[in-house]
């Protein structure tokens, strides 16, 4: 039985996505968990909104003439928030070389035990 934890209820597939790829990889604490929650909700609410401008287009008719569709001013917000709440968990963007993000130790960080318990040597 995996010790893994389950997604939030609610979550649509970027949200799912992203609490998988990271549980899978990561072994959070329960504070994180929230972090992380909070995260895939974020994720979630991205997609739609951009869905939304995605098929209303970027541009907004008014009274007043042509704006810039007021969802994006969301997006940019949401996208402001994710960045800071990834920063405060300390996930690797990608960015990272392969070698600090394969040792899964950021900010105290540790990788998702083996599935059979085998480790490496402990220093």
């Amino acid at each position: 039985m995996s010790d893994t934890p389950a997604a939030p209820r609610g979550l649509k597939a970027a949200g799912r996505r992203l609490w998988r790829s990271t549980v899978e990889r990561f072994v959070l604490a329960e504070h994180e968990l929230v972090l992380l929650r909070e995260a895939c909700r974020t994720a979630d609410a991205l997609d739609a909104l951009q869905s939304h401008v995605d098929s209303e287009g970027v541009l907004d008719e008014s009274p007043q003439g042509r704006r810039a569709h007021p969802a994006l001013v969301e997006i940019r917000q949401q996208r402001a928030l994710f960045g800071r709440i990834l920063a405060q968990l300390g996930v690797p963007t990608g960015d990272e070389s392969d070698d600090e993000s394969d040792e899964g130790t950021r900010r105290g960080r540790r990788p998702a035990p083996p599935v059979y318990g085998i480790t490496g040597a402990v220093s």
